[in-house]
């Protein structure tokens, strides 16, 4: 069962998103909070799996939140995503550097909901490619000049060229396409890439290609 919690300060959003997740037989709400320090507490003490965040909340908004969950090592495997108003608001790029593994519009799909919740707790893409590869387009036009690529010296070629085709925001079933590999081989780099570098999730995989230089803006063709 995937444990769910809803932070959001509209009773309205959170009733809309509870009616839909727990009529599924394999997700519940775990809890729900209207502001930040609020849903940091219940985070706390319930660990849920994955949490749904406004970016926007009273008393502590979901930014700060989220630092406050993904700097404490015993939430590290809480995944969080935010939520918000716009597919490029423009804290999702600090949300995405502060451990948050992706962003949601509040009006998507049901079906891309759903699919989210569950593709982030598996550790897959949560984005579709082409809102994926628009946030690393935005990044990158954002990013400063590459640091020194020494935090990539215990990567082998391989996982480096997998990192690379991440942070250009192909899929593990398009990353085994390009390589030759089965699926399951490349989400086998992937995640050993992620293991090696510390990095939470495949969006911080992809903010870590940019501040390393192993992939630079232009490379999305």
């Amino acid at each position: 069962m995937i444990r769910v919690l809803l932070a959001d300060d509209q009773s309205l959003v959170r009733a809309g998103f509870r009616a839909l997740l727990d009529a599924q037989p394999d997700i519940e709400v775990a809890a729900e909070a209207a502001d930040g320090e609020e849903a940091v507490r219940a985070i706390r003490e319930l660990r849920p799996d994955v949490v749904l965040m406004d970016i926007r909340m009273p008393l502590l908004d979901g930014l700060a939140a989220t630092r406050r969950i993904t700097g404490d090592d015993a939430l590290r495997d809480v995944k969080v995503v935010m939520l918000t108003t716009f597919e490029l608001d423009e804290y999702v790029f600090e949300a995405i550097r502060s451990g948050a593994s992706g962003f949601l519009v509040k009006d998507t799909e049901p079906e891309e909901l759903l699919r989210a919740v569950r593709a982030v707790v598996a550790g897959d893409a949560l984005l579709s490619p082409g809102v994926t590869r628009r946030l690393i387009a935005e990044f990158a036009a954002r990013s400063k000049q590459p640091a020194a690529a020494g935090q990539l010296a215990g990567l082998t070629e391989r996982e480096r060229e997998v990192m690379a085709l991440v942070g250009i925001g192909l899929s593990n079933e398009e990353i085994a396409r390009r390589l030759v590999v089965s699926p399951l081989t490349a989400k086998t780099h992937v995640s050993r890439t992620m293991v090696k570098l510390g990095a939470r999730d495949r969006a911080q995989l992809v903010v870590l290609a940019y501040e390393s230089g192993l992939v630079r803006p232009g490379w999305l063709g």
